[in-house]
């Protein structure tokens, strides 16, 4: 078998950048973006269809509560993400990046079409939710380990200069993964019927998994392991124990807590309010018709992906913090007069107005999230890199914002000011404003391949300088 660094002494050609030519740059993030985008569809399916699994799953004598347990289900996916982080996060600094987010595909797929074959409330009763948030844990199990796998994946093909481009293209999955359901539930309603929709038809969305999963396993299945690792694997650099070396010190936690609360914090709560809060709140509190709501917010992000790549690949040019406080700071301070001209334009419903106003908000998401994969990356060495970004990830978008929808929501019933749920990311992102702003350090002019150059082999460490 070919070692790592043997490829990529064998892959230099020409001028082009060994670690890109050695598997193909493109490669990687197609197989990559695939199944990252599918794992998110069938992490979002699930609150993208709240409000009918909320009549499927709870007893049906209270439909508030019946809603809010529903997003407190949802809410546990996001809960246990940070340790899928450190379990899948230690098997990718121990054993590969390829192995790792190949395990986080299966088993998000198998728990995505489970549910769509889990019988409800009315026929196996108490059963019927217990086991629903079985499998949303094992969900927000497989995601904690799936993003620091595709975004480590990919940002170790990539030359430095264009990490940021390059990583970007794993950023819009997210928002593609939540256009993907949200197209999926439309073409199924339209198809079946809303009657039978709300019946049986939002089964097949979550039993459509199945067949998206096969065809990315069979896609990364092709892939090699990521250069940069291997070539750790190789020279004896990998980590024996990532979770100690990575949160086994003081200093390391710092790390860990600026990176928190000076970057994904801010990033998760302006990620789900721009998204994912707005279509509840367009649904539930503006009471807009379903599909109404479904159409405007897909819109707005398949019209706003693009903006992912721009500010990736601008941040190469001048650095990860400046656009992602920016997008912070905007958000923070526009919320509230933004949610107030929804409220204007949902009665009568302007579909164009509504839509305009979502756009604006995943126009901040692409600012705080199109650079974030390259910051991360460039924050820790590649040796526990895996371990050490995933959780800091996951905590930010797993607690302040997977429990951002049901807090919100509660702030809203607890007040009855339906603007209150937006006091927890507005509060959030300025955090993060200052935080970011005075502890954060850019890394984008810094190379991540120096961990790697094995000492006195001139060839190899030709090799992995990156082109000019």
């Amino acid at each position: 078998m070919t070692s790592g660094t043997e490829h990529l002494r064998a892959s230099m050609t020409g001028n082009r950048h060994p670690l890109d030519s050695a598997q193909g740059i493109w490669k990687v993030i197609t197989a990559s973006s695939v199944g990252t985008m599918i794992e998110w569809y069938d992490f979002y399916i699930f609150g993208s269809l709240a409000a009918i699994i909320s009549t499927q799953f709870f007893p049906g004598d209270n439909p508030t509560a019946s809603f809010l347990k529903t997003l407190a289900t949802f809410a546990v996916g996001f809960a246990v993400r940070p340790f899928g982080a450190l379990v899948f996060g230690r098997i990718g600094d121990l054993t590969g990046r390829k192995f790792a987010f190949l395990a986080t595909l299966l088993i998000m797929g198998g728990s995505t079409a489970a549910i769509g074959f889990l019988p409800g409330y009315k026929t196996i009763g108490i059963a019927a939710p217990i086991i629903l948030v079985l499998l949303r844990l094992l969900q927000g199990l497989a995601l904690g380990g799936e993003y620091g796998g595709a975004a480590v994946y990919v940002a170790e093909h990539a030359p430095d200069g264009k990490r940021g481009y390059y990583t970007s293209f794993i950023q819009t999955t997210a928002t593609l993964g939540l256009f993907v359901s949200l197209a999926v539930i439309l073409i199924v309603r339209g198809v079946v019927g809303e009657d039978a929709f709300k019946v049986w038809g939002w089964r097949l969305p979550f039993i459509l998994s199945l067949f998206l999963v096969a065809i990315s396993y069979y896609i990364r299945m092709r892939l090699r392991e990521s250069p940069l690792f291997a070539v750790l694997k190789d020279t004896g650099k990998t980590s024996r124990a990532p979770i100690q070396e990575s949160f086994g010190t003081w200093s390391r936690w710092k790390v860990f807590l600026v990176v928190l609360f000076g970057a994904t914090a801010g990033q998760a709560v302006v990620w789900y309010t721009g998204q994912f809060y707005a279509l509840l709140f367009l649904q539930t509190v503006l009471k807009v018709p379903l599909v109404t709501s479904y159409v405007c917010v897909a819109v707005a992000l398949i019209l706003a992906a693009p903006l992912f790549v721009f500010f990736g690949s601008l941040s190469d040019k001048i650095g990860r913090k400046k656009i992602m406080i920016a997008g912070n700071l905007l958000a923070a301070i526009l919320y509230v007069p933004i949610y107030h001209a929804m409220k204007v334009y949902s009665a009568p419903v302007n579909a164009v107005a509504l839509t305009a106003l979502v756009f604006v908000q995943v126009v901040f998401v692409t600012m705080v999230y199109g650079p974030i994969a390259a910051f991360l990356v460039e924050a820790f060495p590649a040796r526990i890199r895996y371990t050490s970004l995933s959780l800091p990830y996951h905590f930010g978008n797993g607690w302040f914002g997977g429990f951002l929808p049901i807090i919100a929501t509660s702030l809203v019933a607890k007040t009855g000011n339906i603007y209150a749920g937006l006091a927890f990311p507005i509060v959030v992102a300025l955090v993060t404003v200052i935080v970011g702003s005075l502890l954060l350090h850019d890394r984008h002019n810094e190379s991540i391949w120096t961990e790697v150059h094995p000492a006195g082999n001139p060839t190899v460490t030709a090799a992995l300088e990156p082109s000019s």
